[in-house]
C-alpha cells in the first residue's frame, strides 16, 4: 500500500502540495490528473525519493519494487547494444547469476555436508532468479522493444546511436522489463506513435502490479485507469473509476456541494438576521444567545476549486475552395534514390474532409505533409493543390518563425487584426496564456510555451486546408478538448498526425494508414479503422494455422452430430425431384429475404442521400441571400459518411445474400 500523509512541497511561493493524505491499495491503477504545472510529476519525484517533502511522510513495503519513467530523463551516450541496455533491467539478477555459478562451479570440491547447505542455497537462488524473470528475460525484452517499435535490424546498434526520443522509448522497455511490483508513467505516450500506443495499452492491461500513471491521453487514461486521482490547487481527491467516469462524478459532487453551501448560507443568514434583530431586546435574549452558540457550531463547507474548460476557440471560416484540395499522382518519395518511404501512391483529398495519417515513427507522415505545403518535392510523380487552396502547415519545427521580441499577445495580434482584444485573449486562454502571461515575451517562453502560441497564432488565420502535425503535444487535457472542439467545428479541410487517439477518434472521419512502401486509405474513423485491421490479423492467422482444416472438420462433425444429416434424398421420379427442390427454397427462403430486404433498404438510402447531396450542392451552385453554407457544408459531410456506412451495409448484405443463394444451389444440385 501506497501512503501519503499531510504531505506538503513548496518551490519558493508556489505551494504545489498541500497537507495532502491519500491511499492506493495494492493493484490499483490510478490515473492523476489536472492542469500542467500543479504538481502531478512532483508527486512521483517524491514517491519515488527523488525529492523530499516539505512536511508529512510517504511509504509503501519496502519488498517491493517500483519502477519510474519520467517525461524527461537524460540517458546519456552509453556504447552498449540497445538490447543488453534493456536487458540490463534488475541489477540484483546479475548478482544472483554470478552466485549460482560460483556455487555450481563449487560443489564437486564441497564434502558432503557443505554440499548439502550449498544444494539448499542454489534452490533458494534459482527459484529466486526465475521468480525476477531471469530465465526469459532476453526474450522478454525483445518482445517489449518490437512492440514500442524498435527494428530487430537495431537491436545491436549502441545506445548511443538512437535519437532522445526513442531513448526514452528504451527507458520505457527497460523498465517494463524489469516487471516492477509499483509502476510509475509519466506522459509515457510523448515519443510514442500510435501503433506503440496501442501496443503499450494492451501490455500494461495484463500488468499485475499497482499502477501510477500520469497522462493527458484520455484514451490511456479510459482504457487502463480505475481510480482517478485529481490534482488541483495543492488538494488530491480521489475519485473511483476511469477519466470518463470521473468528469461525471467531478460535476456531480460539485453541484451537490454548491447546493449544500447554497443552503447553509441561508441558515446562517437567517441566524444571523435573528441575532441582530433581538439580541438587545431583553425578552430575546436569551434566544439570541441561543442562536449565537448555534450559529457557531455550523461547519463550513468547502467547496474545492473547479477546473473550468479552456476558453472555447472559435476559428475563422475559410473561404471557399475546389472540390478537390490535394491530390497525389503516381507519387514516389525518398530521401536518397535506393530508400523510397512510398512509391506509386495516389490519393484525393476532397474539400471538407477531416482526415488521419497514423503508422510507425520513420515512414513518412511528417514527409507527407511537408510535400503537400510543397516544403519538399516527390522523387517522381505529382502532387496538385486545388485552386485557391491556402495551406495553414504546422510543423513540429514551426516556432522558430516567430519574432523573439514581441510578445505573446502582439504575436497574434499581428496575423489577426480583425479580431477584438476579448476574442484574442479567449483565444490565448485556450491555449495556456491567461491574464497577464499574454504580455510575456516569445525569448523567455519554454518550448511547450511557443509551440502553443504558434498554433494559435496559425489557426487565427483563416486557412482553407490545415495540416496539423502533433498539434496536441504539450497540451493539457482541457486544452486538447478546446481545440478538439473548435477543429470539430472547423469548415475547412483537415489532415493531422497525432499520438493522441481520443483526438484522432473524435476528429477524423477518414483514416491513411502509412506502412512500409505504401498508404492505405480506410474510409471510416478510428474505430472503423482498428477493426478492419482486427479483421485482417485474424484472416491471417487463420490462413497461417496448420490446424485450420482440422478445426473446421472437427467443427463439422460436432455439428453433424447434433444436426440431421444433410445427405440428399434419393429422387426416384421428376416429380419428387420438383417437390424437394421447393422443399429446399423454402427452407432458406426466410434467410434470403431477410438479406434481400436489407439490401434494397441499402439501395433506397442510398438514393435518397444521393438525392439530397445533389440538391444541396445545386442550392449551393446558385445560392440565394441568407443561404447557411456551413450548416449545407456539415451536411455535406454528414452525407458522405452516410453514404459510406450504406455501401459498406449493402456490400455486407450482398454477399451474404450472394452465399445464401449458393449454398441453397449446391443442395439442389446434389440431389440424386
Amino acid at each position: 500500500m501506497i501512503q501519503f500523509t499531510q504531505v506538503s512541497k513548496a518551490f519558493g511561493k508556489q505551494q504545489v502540495i498541500n497537507n495532502a493524505t491519500f491511499t492506493v491499495n495494492p493493484g490499483e491503477r490510478v490515473g492523476f490528473v489536472g492542469p500542467n504545472g500543479v504538481g502531478k510529476s512532483t508527486i512521483f519525484e517524491l514517491l519515488s525519493g527523488n525529492q523530499s517533502p516539505d512536511k508529512g511522510t510517504i511509504s509503501y513495503p519496502s519488498s517491493e519494487r517500483l519502477g519510474y519513467v519520467k517525461q524527461q530523463v537524460f540517458l546519456g551516450n552509453q556504447d552498449v547494444p540497445l538490447l543488453d541496455y534493456v536487458e540490463n533491467a534488475i541489477p540484483e539478477l546479475d548478482t544472483l547469476h554470478a552466485e549460482i555459478q560460483q556455487l555450481e562451479h563449487s560443489l564437486d570440491t564441497l564434502g558432503d555436508a557443505e554440499k548439502a547447505r550449498a544444494l539448499t542455497r542454489l534452490g533458494n537462488l534459482q527459484t529466486e532468479f526465475e521468480h525476477l524473470g531471469g530465465y526469459e528475460l532476453k526474450n522478454r525484452a525483445e518482445t517489449i522493444l518490437s512492440g514500442l517499435g524498435f527494428p530487430v535490424a537495431r537491436f545491436h546498434e549502441p545506445f548511443s546511436a538512437f535519437s532522445g526520443g526513442w531513448k526514452i522509448r528504451a527507458e520505457l522497455s527497460r523498465v517494463l522489463v524489469s516487471r516492477p511490483d509499483i509502476l510509475l508513467l509519466d506522459e509515457p505516450t510523448n515519443y510514442l506513435d500510435v501503433p506503440a500506443i496501442e501496443w503499450l495499452k494492451d501490455f500494461l492491461r495484463n500488468f499485475s502490479g499497482t499502477l501510477l500513471l500520469v497522462s493527458h491521453d484520455r484514451y490511456l487514461l479510459n482504457s487502463l485507469t480505475n481510480i482517478t486521482m485529481e490534482v488541483m490547487g495543492g488538494v488530491i481527491t480521489r475519485y473511483p473509476g476511469n477519466y470518463d467516469q470521473y468528469i461525471r462524478d467531478r460535476e456531480s459532487r460539485h453541484e451537490q456541494l454548491l447546493a449544500q453551501k447554497k443552503n447553509l448560507d441561508r441558515k446562517r443568514e437567517q441566524i444571523e438576521t435573528f441575532i441582530d434583530r433581538f439580541k438587545y431586546k431583553a425578552t430575546k435574549a436569551a434566544q439570541a444567545q441561543s442562536r449565537q452558540k448555534m450559529l457557531d457550531r455550523l461547519e463550513n463547507i468547502e467547496v474545492p476549486e473547479i477546473y473550468v474548460k479552456a476558453p472555447k476557440i472559435r476559428l475563422p471560416i475559410p473561404p471557399r475552395s475546389g472540390q478537390e484540395v490535394v491530390s497525389l499522382q503516381d507519387a514516389s518519395f525518398g530521401y536518397t534514390p535506393d530508400h523510397l518511404l512510398f512509391e506509386h501512391v495516389n490519393l484525393t483529398i476532397e474539400r471538407g474532409e477531416k482526415a488521419a495519417f497514423v503508422g510507425l515513427n520513420g515512414l513518412g507522415k511528417t514527409t507527407l505533409f511537408r510535400i503537400f505545403s510543397d516544403k519538399l518535392h516527390l522523387t517522381s510523380g505529382k502532387c496538385s493543390i486545388g485552386h485557391g487552396v491556402e495551406i495553414g502547415y504546422q510543423s513540429q519545427d514551426f516556432t522558430e518563425t516567430m519574432d523573439p521580441d514581441k510578445t505573446v499577445f502582439e504575436t497574434v495580434r499581428a496575423v489577426s487584426a480583425d479580431r477584438s482584444e476579448g476574442e484574442l485573449r479567449n483565444m490565448l486562454g485556450g491555449f495556456g496564456f491567461p491574464g497577464e502571461t499574454i504580455d510575456k515575451y516569445v525569448s523567455v517562453l519554454s518550448g511547450g510555451e511557443k509551440v502553443r502560441l504558434a498554433l494559435a497564432r496559425l489557426l487565427l488565420r483563416p486557412n482553407k486546408f490545415l495540416l496539423l502535425d502533433e498539434p496536441t503535444t504539450h497540451l493539457d487535457i482541457y486544452a486538447r478538448e478546446a481545440l478538439e472542439e473548435a477543429l470539430r467545428d472547423y469548415q475547412g479541410t483537415l489532415c493531422i498526425v497525432s499520438h493522441d487517439i481520443t483526438f484522432v477518434r473524435n476528429l477524423a472521419t477518414t483514416i491513411f494508414e502509412l506502412t512500409p512502401g505504401k498508404i492505405t486509405r480506410f474510409y471510416g474513423n478510428y474505430d472503423y479503422y482498428r477493426q478492419k485491421l482486427a479483421e485482417q490479423a485474424a484472416r491471417q492467422a487463420e490462413a497461417a494455422s496448420p490446424t485450420a482444416p482440422q478445426k473446421q472438420n472437427a467443427q463439422q462433425k460436432a455439428s453433424s452430430a447434433t444436426k440431421q444429416p444433410d445427405t440428399p434424398p434419393v429422387i426416384n421420379s421428376r416429380k419428387d425431384r420438383k417437390r424437394e427442390e421447393a422443399n429446399i427454397r423454402n427452407q432458406f427462403s426466410a434467410e434470403k429475404r431477410k438479406y434481400e430486404k436489407a439490401v434494397e433498404a441499402a439501395e433506397k438510402k442510398s438514393e435518397t442521400l444521393e438525392a439530397e447531396q445533389a440538391q444541396i450542392f445545386s442550392d449551393m451552385a446558385n445560392a440565394k441571400p441568407g443561404l447557411d453554407f456551413a450548416a449545407l457544408n456539415k451536411r455535406l459531410a454528414e452525407i458522405k459518411k452516410e453514404l459510406e456506412d450504406t455501401v459498406w451495409e449493402w456490400d455486407e448484405a450482398s454477399r451474404k445474400l450472394e452465399d445464401v443463394n449458393k449454398r441453397c444451389e449446391a443442395r439442389i444440385a446434389a440431389l440424386k
